[in-house]
C-alpha cells in the first residue's frame, strides 16, 4: 500500500454571514467574482466540483470538493480563498480531509461505480445532479472481529449496492488524519433511490458497527457561478 497513487480529497463546506446580503449589489457581484477567479486559478491543478446547499441545510451554503496531489494546493487555494472580500463574510462551517485507497474488502469483487477498486478518486464522466457526503466512523468493536467475519459483512454491504446501481459511491480514507476515519460520497439522480438504498442498508449486518455517520449533507450540483449567485 506504501507505494500506490494516493489522491488528496477535501470537503470544504462554506456558510455566508447574512451581513453580506446588505452589502450593496455592486459590492457583491465584485466579491463573487474575485473568489470564482481565485477558484479558476486553480483548476489545473486540482480537480475541483461545487455544490449548492441553499434551501437544503441551515449550516452551510456551498460546498467546494477538491481533489488534489499534493495538499500544498489544497492550502495556497485556501490561502487565497482567505484574502478574498468574500471570505469576510464566509465561515468554513464543516472541513473533512481524506486520502484515497483501495479498500480492504474488495479482493476480486469488481462494480462499476464502487470506489475502491483503485487507489485514484475516478470521478463520473457527467456530474450526476445531487451529491451526498457525510463523515463516518466505524465501532472500536468493528476491528476486533476477525477478518473473515467483516469481509462476509461488507460482501453483503456490496451485494446491497448492486440492486442501485444508479448510486455512485466514493469511499476516501482519514484514519490519524481527520477526526472521522472515512469520508463517503453518493452521487445519484435520483434522490429517492439514495433513500431506499439507504433504507435497505440499515438491515445488514454491518449496521451495529456505525458509530456515527453524521452530519449528513445533500448537495446540489451547480457551477461556481450559479452556486455564488444562490448565496445573494
Amino acid at each position: 500500500m506504501a507505494d500506490e497513487r494516493r489522491q488528496l480529497v477535501k470537503y470544504n463546506f462554506y456558510k455566508v454571514d447574512p451581513a453580506w446580503r446588505r452589502e450593496s449589489q455592486e459590492a457583491r457581484r465584485s466579491h463573487k467574482e474575485e473568489f470564482a477567479a481565485v477558484v479558476a486559478e486553480h483548476t489545473d491543478r486540482m480537480v475541483l466540483r461545487s455544490y449548492s446547499l441553499v434551501g437544503l441545510r441551515a449550516d452551510a451554503d456551498l460546498l467546494l470538493w477538491l481533489i488534489a496531489e499534493d495538499v500544498d494546493e489544497l492550502h495556497g487555494l485556501a490561502a487565497q480563498l482567505n484574502r478574498t472580500a468574500l471570505a469576510g463574510y464566509m465561515d468554513l462551517s464543516h472541513s473533512y480531509f481524506a486520502l484515497t485507497r483501495r479498500s480492504p474488502y474488495l479482493g476480486g469483487h469488481r462494480h462499476e461505480g464502487q470506489e475502491g477498486a483503485r487507489s485514484t478518486l475516478r470521478l463520473s464522466r457527467n456530474e450526476y445532479p445531487y451529491l451526498i457526503v457525510y463523515p463516518f466512523v466505524k465501532t472500536h468493536d468493528w476491528y476486533q472481529l476477525p477478518q473473515k467475519e467483516r469481509q462476509r459483512m461488507m460482501g453483503q454491504h456490496f451485494a446491497v449496492g448492486h440492486k442501485y446501481p444508479g448510486v455512485r459511491i466514493n469511499t476516501t480514507y482519514s484514519y490519524g488524519l481527520d477526526d472521522q476515519e472515512h469520508v463517503v460520497s453518493f452521487e445519484t439522480a435520483d434522490l429517492g433511490l439514495f433513500l431506499e438504498l439507504v433504507m435497505d442498508l440499515r438491515e445488514s449486518a454491518a449496521r451495529p458497527y456505525t458509530e456515527r455517520d453524521t452530519p449528513i449533507f445533500t448537495c446540489l450540483a451547480r457551477p461556481l457561478g450559479q452556486a455564488l449567485d444562490a448565496l445573494g
